[in-house]
């Protein structure tokens, strides 16, 4: 017998028991089943689940930008937004950076929210005007003590939030 004959009969032995363990493996979930026939329905699981997401509570970050948005409405999400070097940013741990003060505020939740860390110093370097900010602007997080860069950000829309007048919650 020579060599590749040899290797040809290795190889056959071994896709027919890999062919016996898939055989195998696909009765697996039947006869799991058959076994545990007091599996609740499917609409009896997404019920629960529904009712544990209710219940489940707001992470602290979340909690904080609602408490900075009631009393306000949404408006059309913006790709620019005006400010000034001296006007405030608040970062929401793992949330939100919220722009300006006073009747309109902006919410910038970044593509990845879950990066956002109020330790560090958030740095933009602007394109065109520096009088606004905009979703293209390289943004990046330094560490304020060592002056190290943490990360990027990547800016999503920028959302408007308006503070609503009392005339215009009675019509609502």
């Amino acid at each position: 017998m020579n060599r590749f004959s040899t290797h040809n009969r290795s190889m056959a032995v071994l896709v027919a028991s890999l062919l016996a363990g898939l055989s195998l493996t696909a009765a697996m979930p039947v006869l799991a089943q058959d076994e545990d026939a007091a599996t609740p329905p499917a609409e009896e699981i997404e019920t629960e689940v529904e009712a544990e997401t209710e219940t489940e509570e707001l992470s602290k970050g979340e909690k904080r930008l609602a408490k900075m948005l009631e009393g306000r409405v949404a408006g059309e999400p913006q790709n620019c937004i005006r400010t000034r070097p001296t006007e405030r940013v608040t970062t929401i741990d793992k949330t939100a950076y919220v722009y300006g003060s006073g009747n309109t505020i902006y919410v910038q939740r970044t593509a990845h929210p879950e990066r956002i860390d109020d330790r560090q110093a958030l740095v933009t370097r602007r394109f065109g005007s520096g009088t606004q900010i905009c979703r293209q602007d390289i943004t990046r997080t330094i560490d304020p003590a060592s002056r190290i860069q943490t990360g990027n950000v990547f800016f999503e829309e920028f959302i408007p939030y308006t503070r609503v007048k009392d005339d215009e919650a009675e019509d609502s």
